[in-house]
């Protein structure tokens, strides 16, 4: 949601009432006063999904993936620790995550 008004306290009482009821995060202006510009980006958003995912070094891949890529078994996790790793991450969050981001951008 982005909040626009000429008076600061105004919107930090909305944020506040609205952060009762909501759950929120500011990711703080869309405007760039100097350069008289407003400014929507996702960039924020979408490095907390990757940060709360554990993956902020995964590499870049453009999507849908080329049809010669082939998901295989022997690419899914094998050992004890690696399922354990993968147990800790919700695929439905994780999706969902980046799937929000994708629709709002």
């Amino acid at each position: 949601m982005l909040i626009v008004g000429q008076d600061a306290n105004m919107i930090s009482k909305l944020k506040e009432d609205l952060s009762k009821s909501f759950d929120m995060k500011d990711l703080g202006r869309a405007m760039d006063q100097k350069n008289k510009k407003l400014w929507l980006s996702q960039q924020k958003y979408v490095e907390l999904v990757l940060a709360k995912f554990n993956m902020k070094n995964a590499k870049p891949a453009s999507a849908p993936l080329a049809s010669h890529f082939k998901l295989i078994k022997k690419d899914c996790p094998q050992s004890k620790g690696e399922k354990l790793e993968m147990s800790k991450i919700s695929y439905a969050s994780t999706v969902g995550s980046i799937m929000y981001a994708m629709g709002c951008a």
